[in-house]
């Protein structure tokens, strides 16, 4: 689907993260040695999509600074001969052709997938949260485009999870299809309680919706929170019998999670020890470390 464009939303305000997001967003946050929207930049690219809005808030003009040329810095690499630094300042600029809108008030992910459609127009588009980071080694976003492509339907990214975490998180209720990994969902529950979930597969943070999905977020009315919730519409969606409906794919890879502290270390360091250029040096230390706990 060569037209089809991805949405960011970036413009929550990171209470968890306070103080370091006092002035920082937390998109910008440092994932080893990239702020961790690149990383969901760089997933969209991978899956062939090179049109991208990010939606941000106030004091997030940093995150359209990141994905800018900064042509001081790269004239002075240039001169030092530290082409290798050259190329990962370049590459953020060079990604994609990345848009900017303001959400105003942060009236829930609902509103701010909103904010998207006269960028988006007639097309589906893919919406990838920035908590969840999708190792680039186990893609999930070709699937999914791949699933919506077949069925016309709404796709979410499912993920199994321990039974007594399904709290956390939105839980599917499903039927199986023919298709591999794919399910078609019936309903959705938002963080039930474990003898409540219909199913042990959480909702992480990706989606490929239809156009028509702008239609449904339009007459949502503010649900939990008083914000509007992606998770209504689309359960307004999996109920009209009419139409095609929502469909899961079930992801089994390698996903970081950064949103909350102890994950979002967790995710630098499972990150880290997989690199080249680190991962040598920081396996025998982390041993050395661990052991003495």
């Amino acid at each position: 689907m060569s037209t089809i464009k991805a949405v960011i939303p970036a413009a929550g305000l990171g209470t968890r993260f306070l103080p370091a997001t006092k002035a920082m967003p937390k998109e910008m946050l440092p994932v080893v040695d990239k702020p961790a929207i690149q990383y969901v930049v760089e997933e969209a690219v991978g899956a062939g999509i090179d049109d991208i809005l990010v939606i941000i808030g106030r004091n997030k003009n940093a995150i359209s600074d990141h994905f800018d040329s900064v042509p001081e810095l790269e004239v002075r690499l240039q001169q030092k001969g530290d082409q290798g630094r050259l190329a990962r300042v370049m590459k953020s600029s060079d990604l994609a052709d990345i848009h900017f809108v303001r959400q105003g008030e942060p009236k829930g992910l609902g509103h701010a997938v909103l904010r998207a459609r006269t960028h988006v127009g007639d097309s589906s588009f893919a919406v990838l949260l920035g908590d969840d980071l999708i190792d680039e080694r186990d893609p999930l976003l070709v699937d999914m485009i791949a699933a919506h492509e077949r069925t016309g339907a709404a796709v979410i990214a499912l993920m199994e999870v321990d039974p007594a975490s399904i709290h956390l998180y939105g839980a599917a209720a499903i039927d199986s299809t023919d298709a591999n990994g794919v399910v078609r969902v019936t309903g959705l529950v938002e963080k039930p309680a474990a003898e409540d979930a219909p199913s042990n597969l959480a909702v992480i943070g990706r989606y490929v919706l239809p156009a028509s999905m702008f239609e449904i977020l339009e007459r949502t009315p503010p649900g939990k929170g008083g914000e509007i919730q992606l998770t209504d519409a689309l359960q307004e969606m999996a109920a009209d019998s009419d139409g095609p409906g929502v469909v899961g794919v079930v992801f089994r890879g390698r996903r970081y999670d950064t949103g909350d502290r102890v994950d979002y270390i967790k995710a630098i360091v499972q990150l880290a020890v997989d690199r080249d250029d680190l991962g040598s040096d920081l396996r025998p230390w982390l041993k050395e470390f661990t052991s003495g706990l």
